[in-house]
């Protein structure tokens, strides 16, 4: 691929795939840690996940979106990741000091997800400065095929090193591998990248992204669509942790394959949205629908091999939706306002998480984790289906989907 051929993006490529693999046997770790500390509490993993997102939702875009556009990407990403590998590393000094509390994993929680709200919207504008714009969907594909790479290697390890010696060393590697962006963002050719011009300051850049949202359908449509998925269908980690330990009655290495399994599908996923050289609008809808149904069929399944491997169908009709509408609204997106566009991307898509994953644990507790899953899968089908009627109801009239204006690889 000639984009791989940039020295920056794939120094950056290199860097954040390890980091990638990292996260997610941290994720894996912490809800594990949450599980021991509480007695398998579905609550509490839910209230710890909540807190973890709540910094996007509440910061996300007036804060994160806004210094995206403002401040140099590059050393923005940097502090983040610094921040990143401090956090991971005082968790394993804690665990490792058996000194650790339910409370410790909560503030390490909240300050993973300021880092987050400020990483997630820079990270994604980031990305049409690494690479030129015909070149942004297979970009978009790729990091989605290396971040559910590390999302297969990531929790098997993870499940495979807590089964023999806890939670500590996971945390280590985890601190270790944030070395790799790090690095890679110090060693970039600054003169390669094609810089946006920064936005000025001033407290009207927040409302003034929401004008912009406000006054493209398109992009409303593809932000409500997000917003229903991300916060009632897309809350697989405390799912798989509930299912394999409470319906299950599984331990951490089967915890941790449900995860390697997602990210068997997700990949998938990537390598379709890698070879897509345009993306609707309706391509987007349909993805959604296809993903909460996805996700409503695998809570039927009866056992633990059947529902491990109906997540393949979810992993690859989940990173296809997350792709195709990352993609959608980079490239409609004004330069000028991308970084506050993404920030609201990344609020519904991650952001909502501390209104679903409290409302999916407190459903498994009082009802089944099966029934949660159901119901919150169902929710978001008809949060979609409902975005689309709107929608369609107050356009104009209807557009031919071979003429429709929403073939945005082709702006």
């Amino acid at each position: 691929m000639s984009v791989l051929q940039n020295r920056n993006y794939r120094m950056w490529l290199i860097g954040l795939s390890g980091a990638n693999v990292g996260t997610w046997m941290q994720r894996i770790a912490q809800d594990w840690l949450v599980l021991e500390l509480t007695d398998r509490s579905g609550t509490a993993l839910g209230l710890v996940t909540a807190l973890q997102f709540l910094p996007i939702l509440l910061v996300g875009t007036t804060g994160g979106g806004v210094i995206a556009d403002r401040y140099d990407r590059r050393h923005t990403l940097l502090w983040t990741q610094v921040v990143v590998g401090l956090c991971a590393a005082a968790l394993a000094v804690l665990v490792l000091t058996h000194t650790i509390a339910l409370w410790h994993v909560m503030v390490v929680a909240v300050v993973l997800g300021l880092a987050s709200a400020v990483f997630q919207p820079t990270v994604q504008a980031f990305v049409l400065e690494l690479v030129e714009r015909d070149q942004l969907t297979t970009v978009v594909g790729i990091s989605g095929g290396s971040f559910h790479v590390a999302r297969l290697v990531g929790p098997a390890v993870a499940g495979a090193l807590i089964a023999a010696s806890g939670t500590g060393p996971v945390f280590v590697i985890a601190a270790v591998t944030v070395a790799g962006p790090i690095v890679a963002l110090l060693r970039m050719d600054v003169n390669r990248l094609h810089l946006t011009p920064r936005t000025g300051g001033g407290r009207g850049m927040f409302r003034e992204g929401l004008r912009y949202v406000r006054g493209d359908r398109d992009i409303l449509l593809l932000l409500a669509v997000t917003g229903f998925v991300g916060t009632f269908a897309a809350n697989s980690a405390v799912t798989n942790a509930l299912m394999a330990t409470t319906v299950f009655d599984r331990g951490a290495r089967e915890f941790g394959l449900l995860g390697s399994v997602l990210a068997i599908g997700s990949l998938g996923g990537a390598a379709l949205a890698a070879r897509r050289k345009r993306v609707s609008t309706r391509f987007v809808v349909w993805v959604a629908i296809g993903f909460c149904v996805c996700n409503m069929l695998s809570g039927l399944m009866p056992t633990y091999a059947g529902f491990a491997v109906s997540l393949v169908a979810v992993g690859l009709s989940q990173l296809t939706f997350i792709t195709a509408a990352n993609s959608a609204l980079q490239l409609r997106a004004d330069d000028r306002l991308r970084g506050r566009v993404m920030a609201l991307f990344t609020v519904l898509m991650t952001g909502t998480t501390p209104i679903g994953a409290p409302l999916l644990g407190w459903l498994a507790e009082r009802a089944d984790a099966r029934v949660a899953l159901e119901l919150m899968s169902a929710a978001g089908l008809v949060g979609v289906l409902v975005s689309v009627a709107i929608h369609y109801r107050r356009s104009p009239a209807a557009v031919p989907a071979e003429t429709e204006r929403d073939l945005v690889g082709e702006r």
